[in-house]
Parts: C-alpha cells; structure tokens; sequence
C-alpha cells in the first residue's frame, strides 16, 4: 500500500530487534528514511546495512545512543535535529515480585520507559507543529490497562506512556501533528521465541505446534492463541504514521490479540 510517506524521516528508537526493527523496516518499506537506534553501534550498524540493501532508495542512518543518558540523549538531538516522525519504542521489561521494586529499580524503569521518550518528544514536537506536519508514536503495552502483576515497575511506565500521549495530544488541535499510542500484546521477540524454545527443549515438535502449546497453557485469554509477529505491529505503526491516519488523535491503539476485554 502507498502510504504517503516517501522520503519522511523517522527516528525510531530501540530498532535493532524485535518490534523497534519491524516498524523500522516496515516504514523503510514506504520509502522513510529511517534513523535507527540502539544502545550498541555494531547493532546499530548491522541493521543500518540490513535496511540499505533491503530498501535501497532509502537513506538509513545510524543514531546510536543510550537514550537514558542525558547526554548522549542530547548529542543525538544534536545531530538529528528534524525528523517528521517519531517512534518511541525502547524500553526496558523484567519479570520481577513487587517487593523486588525497590526505588533504584523504578527511577531506572521511569528514566528508560519514560524520560527518555518525553526528553525526545519535547524536542521534537514544537518543530512538527511548525511545519504542519509531525507523527509521534508510543509503544505502550497490554500491561498498560491490564496488568498481570508480574512485572509492576513496566506496567506502571506503560500507563504513563498512555497518559502523556494523550495530554501532548491536546496540544496538537487543528495541526496535521498527531500523537498515540500502540499497545501490543504477548509479541513474539527474539526473547520470547528463546523462552518459547527452552521450555520444549526436549520436545520433537515444530515451533508452530510449540507455541500453540504455550499459549494454550500460560495465555489462555488470548483470542488468536498466537503470538503477534513484530511485522504485524510493524505494519500497524507505519500506517498510523501516514497521513491516511490523520484522524487518530490520542488514541490508545489496541493490537493486543483479543488479551483485553472491552467493556461497553
């Protein structure tokens, strides 16, 4: 589908895996120059690459940085200083018992998941507004509206993800600057098809066979009994991305599998 988005450029941040590289590559497929980011430069460079001999009419370039750091945070600004679209993607999850929380572990889940996307945000968003034109994206979680209580300190950055998306959103009115957020669900990353692959380690059976196993027996509530594939979300956030979703405003995207209920 042609969405509009040719020679745009994107910043997406935590792009060298998982969902971060699906959206990266899928707005490369639409003819966005894509700034990839993540914290390792040999990454960060390996899939600069990757997209350059995937797409090669398409200028991807390496933003590496640690986005926590205020001061690496700054250079990238630095060098980066104009971008049409941003995707605030990185982010940090650990299962972990509430009484493990302990305030070191959520300065360092509120710094990651959410000062560091804010810091971004507040740099880019004024430019978009003078330009007329501007895309910011939160990747948020499930575990925003539904937390399982197994990892507290994500959940709780998740939900103030979904609320700062909605406040900056107020300050868009009549500009073709939209700001949202995505919440995907139980997504199959790299680190889930490892988990998914140790617990049938010693199991003759496809990986198909594998997952419809483990959801079966740990998300049962899932509607799809699958896991989401990066791309999936990838392709979602492109197309939120592109002027045909001007009328998304503040809203939180659900693509989570049927996992929350709706309440009418």
């Amino acid at each position: 589908m042609e969405m509009g988005l040719t020679n745009k450029t994107a910043l997406v941040t935590g792009s060298t895996r998982g969902i971060g590289k699906a959206i990266a590559l899928e707005l490369a497929r639409e003819g966005v120059h894509v700034l990839v980011n993540g914290r390792n430069n040999d990454d960060v460079a390996r899939t600069v690459a990757e997209i350059r001999a995937a797409f090669p009419e398409t200028e991807p370039r390496n933003a590496a940085a640690d986005l926590a750091d205020a001061r690496q945070r700054e250079a990238l600004l630095a060098r980066y200083p104009c971008v049409d679209i941003l995707v605030n993607n990185a982010g940090i999850y650990e299962i972990m018992a509430y009484d493990d929380v302990d305030d070191d572990v959520w300065e360092k889940y509120i710094r990651t998941n959410v000062l560091a996307a804010n810091g971004l945000t507040k740099f880019y968003l004024p430019a978009m507004l003078n330009r007329e034109f501007g895309r910011i994206v939160f990747i948020a979680s499930e575990e925003a509206v539904m937390p399982s209580g197994q990892m507290p300190q994500y959940g709780v950055t998740k939900s103030m993800l979904l609320s700062l998306s909605r406040s900056l959103s107020k300050l868009t009115r009549g500009a073709e600057v939209t700001v949202n957020a995505i919440l995907p669900g139980p997504t199959l990353s790299e680190n889930v098809r490892q988990i998914i692959e140790s617990a049938y380690a010693n199991e003759e059976m496809a990986f198909e066979a594998k997952e419809k196993d483990f959801m079966a027996k740990h998300l049962p509530q899932s509607e799809i009994q699958r896991f989401i594939r990066p791309a999936e979300i990838g392709r979602l956030t492109a197309f939120i991305c592109s002027p045909m979703a001007s009328a998304f405003s503040g809203s939180p995207i659900r693509m989570d599998g049927g996992m929350v209920p709706t309440i009418f």
